[in-house]
């Protein structure tokens, strides 16, 4: 759900505000290149992986590219080099890793049936 800003904030966006929010087409390019560390892809590789239209992903790679958080040569491109990418690509690994050995319907019976460890400092505050 996106919110309202307020014009003083409107005002000091800049002019090619980069949307990361979940679903957003820069956050799937990122995400998608963050599961791939140490591989470089081409634009309609990245279309495929990302389903992001193929009139935006240029416009998209380009304030990515702006920012750092994306390079490419040539034809191919991969995620920047920046340390917080490493960290991200290692997170969304781990997350990718743990939704195949945990799937959802288990997580969500596992922890609904969870013990909550501060179940007895809640009472004792009552």
């Amino acid at each position: 759900m996106t919110m309202p800003i307020t014009v003083d904030d409107f005002d000091h966006l800049p002019e090619t505000a980069l949307d990361l929010t979940e679903g957003s087409n820069a956050q799937r390019v990122l995400r998608f290149l963050s599961e791939h560390p140490g591989t470089a892809f081409r634009q309609n590789e990245i279309i495929e992986g990302t389903d992001v239209k193929a009139g935006s992903i240029g416009p998209v790679l380009s304030r990515l590219e702006e920012r750092g958080l994306v390079r490419h040569k040539g034809k191919y491109w991969t995620l920047g080099e920046d340390d917080r990418l490493a960290s991200y690509a290692a997170m969304s690994q781990t997350f990718a890793t743990a939704e195949e050995r945990f799937p959802e319907e288990e997580m969500d019976d596992w922890l609904e049936h969870a013990e909550n460890p501060y179940e007895d400092d809640q009472s004792e505050d009552a």
